[in-house]
């Protein structure tokens, strides 16, 4: 992906949080905004540490629970998603309504793709149903190698394993 592909996910990602946080009421404050966008920065995971310190500069520290309220916010409204198994967050491609996502995690790259798939999660309601189980909370995360990745010629993204567990 180029710079100027990163940057046009960027500037989508912000104009939708605007305008889905406009409608609904909420304030997408200058921290929230700028979260919002170092997440989006890349497709890959952010960890809150690592925001903490994009964000911190040589004259200002930005604290963690500033970064967590904010990040609870962006999670609250679906503007992004916490992947659970990496304790890390990647920005949403459907934040215009409430949706169980599937998160694709390149295991070499780190790249984080994310799908919507209405039968699979009724598939899922349905086993727990059968279980007498109720979800509350549903985050898929399948891994494995992204196109690039899957490719052993492919020189310019061999890079070392993302920190995946």
């Amino acid at each position: 992906m180029t710079a100027h592909d990163h940057a046009n996910c960027i500037d989508r990602a912000l104009a939708e949080a605007e305008r889905i946080c406009s409608q609904r009421g909420a304030r997408l404050t200058p921290l929230r905004r700028q979260v919002l966008e170092e997440i989006w920065r890349n497709h890959e995971a952010v960890k809150a540490y690592d925001l903490i310190h994009r964000l911190s500069g040589s004259e200002h520290t930005t604290k963690p629970p500033t970064v967590y309220r904010a990040l609870d916010f962006l999670l609250e409204h679906g503007l992004i998603h916490r992947i659970e198994s990496l304790n890390a967050y990647v920005g949403c491609d459907h934040p215009e309504a409430h949706h169980d996502p599937v998160l694709f995690l390149c295991e070499r790259c780190g790249d984080v793709r994310e799908a919507r798939h209405a039968g699979l999660i009724a598939i899922l309601d349905e086993m727990a149903a059968t279980q007498g189980f109720t979800i509350a909370h549903r985050t898929l995360e399948l891994r494995g190698r992204c196109t690039r990745c899957q490719s052993p010629d492919d020189k310019d993204h061999a890079r070392p394993p993302a920190d995946l567990p």
